[in-house]
């Protein structure tokens, strides 16, 4: 089909979302990126945040993405992620326990590394919880 575009988002573990989809939105490095079927072909890195798919039927899916790399052909997009959530699977009590956590690890940092780790971490869980509210106002 002329007017959709393969998408996959796949995590470590699993692959999250297979499916086709008439856009794709997406933190990209230098700021938010929309593809849509037919994009020039590009690779990048991404940020944490979340993946927005429309799909073929015209509805949308939301895929919470801890950052990685972003690979875009004319008819395929692909998504590589460490980690990677459906926005359904996204549960509140274990964004918030482990937004606690890392500002934890942040306040108990020694070393820059420890610092520069902790406020990545941070920084994932600051956008899976951002992601999780723009789902939810979503539906």
């Amino acid at each position: 089909m002329a007017n959709t575009i393969q998408v996959d988002v796949v995590s470590a573990e699993e692959s999250i979302f297979s499916g086709q989809a008439r856009f794709v939105a997406l933190p990209g490095e230098a700021g938010e990126l929309g593809i849509y079927p037919r994009h020039t072909p590009l690779i990048t890195r991404i940020r944490p945040g979340a993946v927005r798919i429309e799909t073929a039927e015209g509805g949308e899916e939301f895929v919470f993405v801890a950052g990685g790399i972003l690979e875009v052909q004319p008819d395929t997009v692909t998504v590589l992620s460490d980690t990677a959530i459906r926005g359904k699977d996204l549960d509140d009590e274990k964004a918030n326990q482990a937004k606690a956590a890392a500002e934890e690890a942040l306040k108990n940092a020694k070393s820059d590394i420890d610092i520069a780790m902790a406020q990545s971490e941070l920084a994932v869980m600051a956008a899976q919880i951002a992601a999780l509210r723009k789902y939810r106002q979503k539906k």
